[in-house]
């Protein structure tokens, strides 16, 4: 049964508190720096975004859902640059959330699907806590997309996983393997 996704709006603000040069966008954008010089506050109107410290979907991701984010601080980065972003599909509301099928996401404790597998379905608080490892090298998402953390709690720098086959950590933006926790990317 194929569902239908919906698709997201938000604008970026040069400056705080949606004051400003401002920029409106519904779509994948992999360069945003003709558009404003930064980034001080976001609006989201609908859906959910990753926006990225650099383009071409690099450096520090972001994750945003519906909502007012007054200056940079609030969606926790560390300067105003935002220079791409990657709208999220979402599954609509006719999908049952409670369907742990309409996600899973297969993790490899070696890089290249090498050495123990863990199936997830679900949100995961602790890696540790569930799979007595904290690193993982390599995945393959069948369905949905995820968030992976590197901390415990869904804390620190944090990851936009797709569907997908990741070979290395490397492949979905990581400088290390440690994933403290994950979180399915649902319809906030």
């Amino acid at each position: 049964m194929m569902h239908s996704t919906t698709m997201g709006k938000i604008t970026f603000y040069e400056e705080r508190n949606f004051k400003g040069r401002h920029f409106e966008c519904s779509k994948d954008c992999e360069n945003l720096l003709s558009h404003f010089n930064c980034c001080n506050s976001i609006r989201v109107d609908s859906g959910c975004f990753m926006v990225y410290e650099n383009p071409n979907f690099s450096g520090h991701q972001y994750f945003l859902s519906r909502g007012e984010y007054t200056d940079y601080h609030c969606w926790m980065a560390v300067n105003d640059c935002i220079s791409s972003c990657r709208v999220i599909p979402m599954m609509s509301s006719a999908s049952n959330e409670k369907d742990s099928g309409s996600f899973n996401v297969r993790l490899y404790e070696r890089l290249e699907f090498g050495g123990q597998m863990m199936d997830l379905a679900d949100d995961c608080p602790s890696v540790m806590d569930r799979f007595h490892m904290n690193d993982i090298f390599s995945c393959n998402v069948t369905k949905g997309n995820w968030l992976f953390y590197e901390h415990p709690d869904y804390r620190g720098r944090m990851y936009l996983i797709r569907p997908g086959e990741y070979k290395r950590f490397s492949e979905w933006g990581g400088t290390s393997a440690r994933v403290g926790s994950i979180r399915r990317i649902t319809d906030f």
